[in-house]
């Protein structure tokens, strides 16, 4: 069972990136040779099935980047397939209440820490002690992605074993009443008042970022960031594009 060097960063302090927008396992491979940290693999709002899961968590494998699926619910059969299809990490959306976050944990962990089904999956292969490195080595990630949640952080904050808590935006947006507009400098204030939080608890805060606004986040004292490589895709082709157009010009 690999070393995922990612929660070994963050015990450290440092900040780690993670990518998103990833349904392939080949760019998942073409990718790692960057140093990411981590993949994002979107099961709550991606097209990804049980199977891809395996291969794509495989890809992150050869890297020794995290596998990180965000599943749709908190549910503990959900977070326990999804890890025994072989991923690192998971990200569990709309967790508001501290017994929400305690759930999570319970899900993810083995005993004594929680009571995840027992099973060894593709990662146990080979590993004697797998039950304890399993716990050891998932990664769990909470988001922070509404009002209730924010009224709530003080406690959510107190549940052990949780590695990131991520302040989502777009949600938290939705639920302040700005629908679509995460930049809204109200959003913006609350989002980074919960990351302040976070990091005085002694915890780990979790942002999305972009090229514009990743040193703001550092700043303030978040360590998870995520972003979405089709921007980077996006940027470049433009770029090629009005060189073509200035010799046509």
């Amino acid at each position: 069972m690999p070393e995922i060097l990612i929660k070994r960063r963050l015990k450290e302090g440092k900040s780690v990136c993670v990518v998103s927008g990833h349904h392939n396992s080949d760019m998942v491979d073409f990718l790692g040779q960057f140093g990411l940290d981590g993949v994002w693999i979107e099961c709550e709002h991606g097209p990804v099935t049980w199977e891809q899961i395996g291969d794509l968590s495989r890809a992150c494998d050869l890297w020794n980047m995290a596998s990180i699926v965000r599943v749709n619910s908190n549910e503990p059969w959900l977070i326990t397939r999804t890890l025994d299809r072989g991923a690192s990490g998971i990200v569990v959306p709309h967790v508001s209440t501290k017994e929400e976050a305690a759930k999570v944990v319970e899900s993810a962990k083995f005993g004594p820490v929680g009571l995840r089904g027992m099973y060894g999956s593709r990662r146990s292969y080979g590993v004697s002690d797998y039950f304890q490195k399993a716990n050891e080595e998932t990664l769990v990630v909470v988001l922070i992605e509404e009002l209730e949640a924010i009224n709530n952080l003080a406690e959510i904050l107190t549940v052990d074993h949780i590695d990131v808590f991520f302040v989502a935006p777009s949600d938290l947006a939705q639920t302040m009443g700005y629908t679509g507009q995460p930049n809204h400098p109200e959003v913006r204030t609350v989002i980074d008042r919960a990351i302040k939080q976070i990091v005085v608890a002694g915890r780990t805060a979790g942002a999305l970022v972009s090229e514009e606004n990743v040193d703001h986040y550092q700043e303030i004292g978040a360590r998870f960031f995520l972003t979405a490589w089709p921007s980077w895709v996006a940027r470049g082709a433009r770029d090629f594009r009005a060189r073509i157009d200035a010799f046509n010009s």
